[in-house]
């Protein structure tokens, strides 16, 4: 897959970015109007459950049906243990003991983590200055986003931290791993209807176990429109969107959309529910796309190549002489 290598993404791919950060930007919407009545365990196999119904009919309408081979089940099972299980019980537990604004900022490690894993464990994902440098500032720009008040809770409550942390670098892995699915000849929409079922298998019974979701009160309407929403949009949609990505542009420059999320968020926050945006949520959303330029880089290559705004080109020494 010698053309994902550490190039910058196409114009199509960074407008499937920022659609991905706004479909998981709005599942914070959803999953706090779910668990006004539901347990967080409960939502998230709920929302997986749903998207995986969504997709495999979808699937079935395509024409096209599940791989049935070892080789594809166990790599849909790997794929819904990195990428769902893991982080999902890690995040909800982690986020029971700590401010989710602490949370954001840990589970931003996310791209730092992939570099590392994306430089060690393949051949064509190689860390590079800028890439490093834009996902380092990247990192600082969620830090401002979500304010100081945030980091005051730092070395507090040290396991919930480590268990976001520990989502992140799952998030990481799941990232690296999912490239096989296209060497594989696996489309998209099959790999995300496989993962996601895969992940409800897995959730499942330590729902029933944890839950008992019988003896919970039937939710109302709105609470059900919230499951909906994070299932159908935040889920098999955005999964869909995910799988295209890392087909295509690979793990590291996928996963920089954990930067975009808070600002989708914290944008989605103003215009439905007319939250107002801080000095520091300005700030941080321009850090963060001062990031993504330095990721990208062709703004820095620009800059370098001889002409009227290089710095090699002739006239402009000349005029310095004269």
């Amino acid at each position: 897959m010698p053309e994902t290598v550490n190039r910058p993404m196409h114009p199509a791919e960074w407008a499937l970015l920022v659609a991905l950060s706004l479909l998981w930007g709005g599942s914070f919407f959803f999953t706090g109007v779910a668990l006004t009545a539901l347990p967080p365990l409960t939502t998230v196999v709920l929302r997986v459950g749903l998207a995986a119904l969504i997709l495999n009919f979808a699937v079935r309408a395509s024409g096209t049906r599940l791989p049935h081979g070892r080789g594809i089940l166990r790599a849909f099972l790997g794929m819904g243990l990195l990428n769902n299980a893991v982080p999902f019980c890690l995040i909800v537990w982690g986020q029971t003991h700590i401010a989710s604004g602490l949370a954001a900022i840990l589970n931003a490690a996310t791209p730092l983590f992939t570099v590392v894993v994306a430089h060690c464990l393949t051949g064509d994902e190689r860390m590079s200055p800028n890439r490093l440098a834009g996902v380092l500032v990247g990192f600082a720009g969620v830090a401002v986003m979500v304010g100081p008040a945030a980091m005051g809770s730092v070395g507090t409550e040290l396991p919930a931290q480590f268990a976001v942390l520990g989502a992140a670098l799952s998030y990481a892995l799941a990232g690296v791993y999912g490239r096989r699915f296209a060497r594989m000849g696996v489309s998209p929409l099959v790999t995300a209807a496989g993962q996601v079922s895969a992940s409800t298998l897995l959730l499942l019974p330590a729902m029933l176990l944890v839950d008992r979701p019988w003896t919970l009160a039937m939710p109302g309407l709105s609470v059900w429109g919230a499951v909906l929403g994070a299932a159908a949009l935040s889920t098999a949609l955005a999964y869909v969107i995910y799988f295209r990505l890392l087909a295509t542009a690979g793990a590291a420059n996928l996963l920089l959309v954990t930067f975009l999320v808070p600002i989708s968020a914290i944008l989605l926050g103003s215009i439905v529910l007319g939250e107002r945006l801080a000095t520091c949520h300005y700030l941080g959303m321009a850090v963060i796309g001062c990031a993504l330029a330095l990721v990208d880089g062709r703004l820095l290559r620009r800059a370098r190549m001889p002409g009227p705004l290089g710095r090699t080109d002739p006239e402009i020494y000349q005029s310095r002489d004269i």
